[in-house]
């Protein structure tokens, strides 16, 4: 029936009311929502939730993981070096070079694969925590917060703007509704619903007006649970970080080849030429003489030290990294009360030179009580004395407040209280309304609504329609103070008599803004009286008639205190200091923001306030487009703006070169959040319309959370510029040292097995380690990193430069003068020359453990600040170590090495710490201004754009 949209099929079983007796729903009061009533229910009719799709699997991941073409060039290395080992060697010792490259390989891609396995469950999660929407349902006679998972065919809904429709229904009643059916048809129409159209779709969108709908299917039994159950998510979005970090990857790798092209060609000149020696110093090929079998054997030799040098070219690293520090931000910042939805807005949200933040839930408490009213002339002081006016002013705001509401007021589940529902504003009128004696539910039933124009953010105010049992009717409005007070003629003095507002407007704007200077949050009551024949009976004219808005009387206007967060102040200080503007874009009174914005620091004093600081947003629309660009960086307030006036100023302050952060929680946000470089939701007062706009969920609606995202922004990029640091040094160091004693001796200290392992240390452990570095204070004592700044930075140059430097003489040193060094002359050839190796890949990678210190802090002298509070960088580090002693001393026969006594131990230890305090002179030599990178820049854009390509 709700598929097909039978209406008539609805009727015969007698409408909402006929299908909610057969449901044993009550339309008034829900069900009463027990656990075994519950259980009944998804028993006969499902639960709401639909089959999601399976992620890849592992083996799927490690399918991925091996076809990297490094890794298979490797592979097709160690077949041939395993078969070259076994017929040189014998089986019983000469697999071990091909076995040890093989296994190397195999732990690579199942690191790899292991990696991007977990980071798919995590990105899962998060896809779930995300469909998690939290709705109100009447269950009981009472308002109860549930997950969207948890309801069940029955539930009685009530739905306002913003609303995702939850699941396929039946409207009860509503007012002024129109849903946006796009998601679920495909065309962009608003559809009107009532009684003759009352089927409401599961997954679309309430655009305006306000409803109760009963639930008739849930879950896989609606059109959106078998939409939903189709389709999964793709969690494969490249950010542009990576997009650019896979173009220094593929550009290093590019230059990593043609070296090691460079050094096949060398190679095989001196070999064929016979320039090639043995250890013992006979040469190698001697044409005529060698045999082809032979020569082959010395070609694969040579093609294999070739690979070694990609393998240490091409940093494979730099993509896992990426994936690594986005995965654990996103992690952190769900502990942060931050749900991220699009990947790349954690790394914008570092770059953010500005942020537009709403007033009311995000800077302010949303705690709102009344604590001054005026009635007529008359200031109340206590608000909650009726004593102060008399009985008409009192039931004319009685039946105001219990009417004009979204809001609700039902008895507490434990008998004692009564409990109140609705916006934070609802709530403080109707919690006033009862302090002033007024009876809900008598009112309420009194007197039928005829027409209800919902508030909306736009027009600032909201209104009905109703008829009283004398058949009398009356208009009620309720909204922004000054705009209201607009449209008086009159108002009610505290005796209940009505007295003209001509000479009184300017007293009522004094109280206004008075009251508006004290942070205070201004709303007026009116009402007036209307002819019932002039009421339109005809239900569609009813629906296209607009609710009376002239010539109202005044009833009182309140004000109310919605005080500031705590931490407000330090958070916005905080945000300063990182040069990053803070600026409120609220639809309060002008008066009200700038005494919110000084009480939160935005502002600083009345003396301070420049000509532009604070504008209203009518000020703002009607400026040209011009004037607009020159105005919006100057602005630090922004009060009655409406939704457009917002996205004017993101338009604005985006054009202008700003990166723009704006925080939201409406129905009408949705276009300036989607504007915004980055969009900030709320998720308790947040619309489901805001959220599907956003790309972060703020979810406890606190400024300060936006800050600490801020932070996160500034790690991830910190992060993954001190891993592009620690890696490019070793991949320098390693391809220098390499090629150097290639060419000159036709021979490799760091063979393709111990390359790996340095691979491994760089890729996943150092990722890990430097890819989990918590953010700093010192990171928001920076300026924001611009949109075109270099990933590799000056800074990144000087430091990169004088390890690798470092790094190369002291290894060459010890490659070249090792054996006399070590005075390795009574050694056999071969063992004196297997000592000095394993001496050199022990400094090495003695070296790398100490720069991964280094690289902690790029631009401080202090490297070990905060170690203590990164357990798993101190963890990863001892490991390494540990696994090095093992590998040196028990599993030489792999890795090409022999076991080293304590002295040489110690000399590698030497080597690897001198490199520490070298690097902390290093960081007092000055930085140029000028980009270094731009000697590679069009080869390295050449990338880049193949990348996004």
């Amino acid at each position: 029936m709700t598929r097909d949209q039978n209406n008539s099929a609805l009727q015969e079983y007698g409408g909402a009311k006929g299908v909610a007796d057969l449901l044993k729903t009550n339309l008034d009061t829900g069900i009463t929502g027990d656990d075994s009533e519950l259980a009944n229910r998804r028993n006969a009719f499902g639960s709401n939730t639909y089959p999601v799709k399976k992620g890849r699997t592992f083996l799927r991941f490690l399918w991925e993981a091996w076809q990297d073409l490094t890794l298979i060039i490797l592979m097709i290395a160690a077949i041939a070096s395993l078969a070259l080992g076994i017929k040189t060697e014998g089986l019983e010792e000469g697999w071990y070079d091909g076995g040890s490259i093989a296994f190397a390989v195999l732990l690579v891609i199942v690191v790899t694969a292991t990696s991007d396995y977990r980071q798919s469950l995590q990105f899962q999660n998060l896809n779930e925590e995300k469909r998690n929407i939290h709705l109100e349902v009447v269950r009981g006679g009472r308002r109860e917060k549930i997950s969207i998972y948890d309801i069940v065919v029955g539930d009685v809904i009530p739905l306002k703007i913003g609303d995702q429709v939850p699941a396929d229904g039946i409207l009860i009643s509503g007012h002024s509704l129109a849903i946006d059916e796009s998601s679920m048809t495909g065309e962009s129409k608003i559809v009107r619903k009532d009684q003759k159209g009352p089927f409401l779709m599961s997954g679309c969108k309430v655009a305006d007006g306000s409803a109760t709908m009963l639930v008739t299917g849930v879950g896989i039994n609606t059109e959106w649970g078998l939409l939903m159950a189709s389709i999964s998510e793709d969690n494969g979005e490249e950010t542009p970080l990576q997009v650019r970090l896979n173009g220094v990857a593929t550009f290093v790798g590019i230059v990593g080849l043609s070296v090691a092209l460079f050094v096949l060609a060398v190679l095989f000149a001196r070999y064929f030429s016979g320039h090639s020696k043995n250890a013992d110093g006979t040469v190698q090929f001697v044409r005529g003489k060698t045999s082809l079998g032979d020569a082959v054997d010395g070609a694969v030799k040579i093609i294999t030290i070739a690979v070694t040098i990609v393998v240490v070219a091409v940093p494979e690293g730099l993509p896992l990294a990426v994936t690594l520090t986005l995965a654990y931000s996103m992690r952190k910042m769900m502990a942060d009360k931050a749900l991220v939805r699009r990947l790349s807005a954690c790394e914008t949200m570092g770059s953010a030179t500005t942020i537009c933040s709403d007033k009311t839930g995000t800077l302010t408490l949303n705690q709102m009580t009344v604590v001054e009213a005026y009635v007529g002339r008359k200031k109340i002081t206590s608000p909650e004395d009726s004593s102060q006016f008399s009985v008409v002013v009192s039931s004319l705001l009685h039946e105001g407040i219990a009417q004009n509401t979204s809001g609700s007021v039902f008895p507490s589940k434990g008998g004692g209280d009564i409990e109140v529902s609705g916006s934070p504003t609802e709530k403080a009128i109707l919690q006033w309304g009862i302090m002033l004696g007024m009876n809900f539910d008598v009112i309420r039933s009194e007197s039928t609504v005829l027409k209800v124009s919902p508030f909306n953010s736009e027009k600032k105010r909201g209104g009905l329609v109703l008829k009283r049992p004398n058949s009398e009717v009356l208009v009620h409005w309720k909204g922004a103070a000054e705009l209201v007070l607009a449209s008086c003629a009159g108002y009610l003095d505290s005796n209940g008599s009505r007295q003209s507002i001509e000479n009184d407007k300017m007293f009522f704007k004094e109280a206004i803004d008075d009251m508006a200077a004290r942070s205070l949050r201004c709303v007026a009551i009116a009402y007036r009286s209307h002819e019932m024949d002039k009421v339109p009976t005809d239900e569609e004219q009813l629906s296209q008639w607009n609710v009376p808005d002239d010539d109202l009387v005044l009833l009182a206007i309140v004000g109310i205190k919605d005080p500031c967060r705590p931490g407000v102040k330090d958070a916005v200080r905080v945000c300063t200091n990182a040069g990053v503007k803070v600026r409120m874009v609220t639809g309060d009174n002008i008066q009200t923001a700038k005494a919110i914005a000084m009480e939160c620091g935005i502002l600083a004093s009345d003396a301070d306030v420049g000509e532009h600081d604070v504008i209203e947003g009518k000020t703002f629309r009607e400026l040209s487009e011009k004037e607009r660009q020159l105005v919006a960086p100057k602005i630090s307030v922004m009060g009655r703006s409406s939704p457009n006036d917002k996205l004017l100023l993101v338009q604005a302050l985006r054009k202008g070169g700003e990166v723009v952060a704006v925080t939201g929680d409406g129905t009408n946000d949705a276009p300036a959040l989607h504007e915004a470089d980055i969009g900030l939701s709320m998720g308790i007062s947040g619309t489901e319309v805001a959220k599907e706009s956003s790309d972060i969920i703020i979810l406890d609606d606190n400024f300060a959370s936006v800050v600490k995202v801020v932070r996160w922004g500034r790690s991830v990029y910190a992060n993954i510029q001190k891993f592009i640091q620690f890696q490019l040094t070793v991949n320098v160091a390693a391809l220098i040292i390499n090629v150097v004693a290639a060419i000159s001796a036709g021979d490799v200290p760091l063979n393709a097995v111990q390359l790996l392992w340095v691979n491994l240390i760089m890729d996943t452990l150092g990722a890990l380690a430097l890819a989990t570095e918590p953010p700093t204070d010192h990171l928001m004592k920076r300026s924001p990193v611009g949109r075109r700044e270099p990933l590799i930075t000056n800074i990144m140059w000087r430091n990169l430069i004088v390890q690798a430097l470092y790094q190369v003489t002291v290894l060459l040193v010890l490659n070249f003068f090792g054996k006399d060094i070590l005075n390795l002359d009574h050694d056999s050839q071969e063992h004196a020359n297997k000592l000095k190796n394993t001496l050199v890949f022990n400094a090495f990678v003695f070296c790398q453990i100490f720069n991964e210190f280094n690289a902690r802090k790029p631009d401080q002298m202090n490297v070990f600040s905060g170690i203590t509070k990164n357990r798993l960088f101190v963890g990863i580090v001892g490991a390494t170590f540990v696994l090095q002693i093992l590998i040196i001393q028990f599993l030489g026969h792999f890795f090409s090495t022999v076991r080293l006594n304590w002295s040489l131990w110690l000399i590698s230890l030497i080597i690897g710490i001198i490199g520490w305090p070298l690097a902390m002179v290093g960081k007092l030599i000055p930085v140029p201004k000028t980009p270094f990178a731009k000697i590679f820049i069009k080869p390295y854009q050449r990338c880049i754009a193949a990348r996004s390509a």
